[in-house]
C-alpha cells in the first residue's frame, strides 16, 4: 500500500514524525492482527507492506491504517493540523498492490527498500520504519 501525505508535504522527514507513525502503524497491526512486513517513507508517502486474513479487503485495511493513524499523529503533534490546512492527514485514496503471479514478497520488499533518489537517501535516507528478516 501507499499512502500519501494531503498536499505531499514532506512531514515525515521532520524529527520524531516517522518514528511516531511507525509506532502507530505497529500498534494497529497488532490490534487487528494485520503482519506488518515492511515498512518505509520518503517524507511525503509510506509504503506499508502488510498481511491480514481473508476477511479483510485490502480497501479496509487501508482505511483503518488511514483513519486510526491520522487521529494519533494529530494528537501527537497538534502543529500538524496547521501545516495540512484542512485538518487531514492523509490524501484521498491511495494505491494497493497485491502479491501473486509475476509479484513476488522479496520484489514487494526490495521496491519498498529502495525508494527514494540517491539525494533523499543522503539527507536524511530513505526511513526503514520497521522491517523483518
Amino acid at each position: 500500500m501507499v499512502m500519501c501525505i494531503k498536499y505531499r508535504k514532506k512531514m515525515l522527514d521532520r524529527p520524531g514524525y516517522s518514528e511516531k507513525l511507525a509506532d502507530i502503524i505497529n500498534g494497529i497491526g497488532e490490534r487487528y492482527e494485520f503482519e506488518i512486513e515492511e515498512l518505509g517513507t520518503d517524507g511525503d508517502h509510506i509504503h506499508v507492506f502488510v498481511g491480514a486474513s481473508g476477511r479483510w479487503a485490502p480497501s479496509n485495511i487501508m482505511k483503518v491504517l488511514k483513519s486510526i493513524s491520522a487521529r494519533e499523529m494529530f494528537q501527537t503533534f497538534p502543529e500538524i493540523r496547521k501545516q495540512l490546512w484542512g485538518g487531514e492527514f492523509w490524501s484521498d485514496g491511495g494505491y494497493i498492490g497485491t502479491v501473486g503471479e509475476g509479484t513476488t514478497v522479496e520484489i514487494v520488499r526490495k521496491y519498498i527498500r529502495e525508494q527514494g533518489s540517491t539525494e533523499t537517501h543522503g539527507s536524511y535516507r530513505q526511513m526503514d520504519l520497521f522491517r523483518k528478516g
